[in-house]
């Protein structure tokens, strides 16, 4: 026989159950900090087609660009947790507590991460004509001169951790050159005004392509696949903590356990399909399929590691 407590208890969760039983029902939101065409775009579209077939109801991409995704996670985290508003977020949801002194929301406990999509390695770059080949060039080059500068995509970004890291890993001074963006980043390394710098890969794929940029060594765990013959900083004993920018599902904190595990679920199964692996890779991803737990214990551990480099570095946007 059922005790009050217990009855109440049972009550409160039916109309839970019955919504995620029932879920979606109406279009799904799915937001992005960043302009359409971008990488984190790339990532939110690749899912749209297949994620509405599985659903049988409309994903409907919001782009709303600035701040660094601040903009785009605040309206996440004030919106309903009924699995109808999710966000496309990107790495900089673990790296933003460690550069900005107030954020609107708390990247943990207002938030319930789903499910990591894929990651772009952080690469080292060269311009075409360097004579620096090999991470171990750099370092060397770097006592050499006392000293070298990098590029970087802004303050605070993927690429500035690396560089940062990678300094004090390699006990060389390295000093960073913050653009607006990657595109004006790139194009001083392209013609030699810098002499390096640590860029994502899915953003600089086509110079590579073009033979306008070097990759010299990637900064994450393991070699990517359309770049074979490019050794980690860890084959060169110079390892840093993996910077790789992710893209992943998170949803507003109390979203329907169940609702979770659908989405995980389903995004889960695509990575499974050769034809939606090959245009994660060709783009310069590693796919990775990590549910809530995972994705949870990952956003903790580099929110972490980040906080410790940005008090080191006196890494602050504002």
């Amino acid at each position: 026989m059922l005790t009050r407590r217990a009855a109440l208890t049972l009550a409160a969760a039916l109309p839970i159950a019955a919504r995620a039983a029932g879920w979606p029902d109406r279009p799904v939101r799915l937001i992005v900090g960043y302009p359409a065409g971008g990488p984190t775009d790339f990532a939110a579209r690749i899912l749209q087609d297949p994620l509405q077939s599985a659903w049988g109801q409309p994903l409907v991409i919001e782009n709303r660009p600035g701040a660094s995704s601040i903009i785009a996670t605040e309206a996440v985290a004030r919106s309903a947790p009924d699995g109808y508003t999710l966000l496309l977020a990107a790495s900089v949801h673990s790296s933003n507590p460690a550069v900005y002194s107030r954020l609107p929301y708390d990247s943990l406990k207002d938030f319930a991460p789903i499910v990591l999509i894929y990651s772009s390695p952080t690469v080292l770059f060269t311009g075409p004509d360097s004579p620096l080949r090999t991470a171990r060039d750099v370092v060397e080059a770097a006592k050499g001169r006392g000293g070298l500068a990098y590029a970087t995509s802004g303050n605070g970004s993927s690429g500035h951790f690396a560089g940062e890291m990678f300094k004090r890993k390699a006990g060389i001074e390295l000093t960073p050159i913050a653009y607006r963006g990657a595109a004006p980043a790139l194009q001083d390394v392209i013609g030699g005004r810098v002499p390096i710098t640590f860029s994502t890969l899915s953003g600089a794929i086509g110079l590579v392509r073009d033979g306008k940029l070097r990759p010299i060594a990637i900064c994450g765990p393991q070699r990517v696949e359309i770049l074979p013959g490019v050794p980690t900083l860890q084959e060169s004993g110079l390892g840093i903590p993996d910077t790789s920018p992710w893209y992943g599902l998170i949803a507003p904190a109390g979203t329907p356990e169940p609702i979770i595990r659908r989405i995980a679920g389903d995004v889960q199964a695509l990575l499974k399909k050769p034809d939606f692996v090959r245009r994660i890779v060709e783009q310069g991803g590693i796919p990775s399929g990590e549910g809530p737990e995972e994705f949870a214990a990952r956003i903790r551990r580099e929110m972490a590691e980040t906080s410790e480099v940005a008090q080191a570095a006196g890494i602050k946007v504002d």
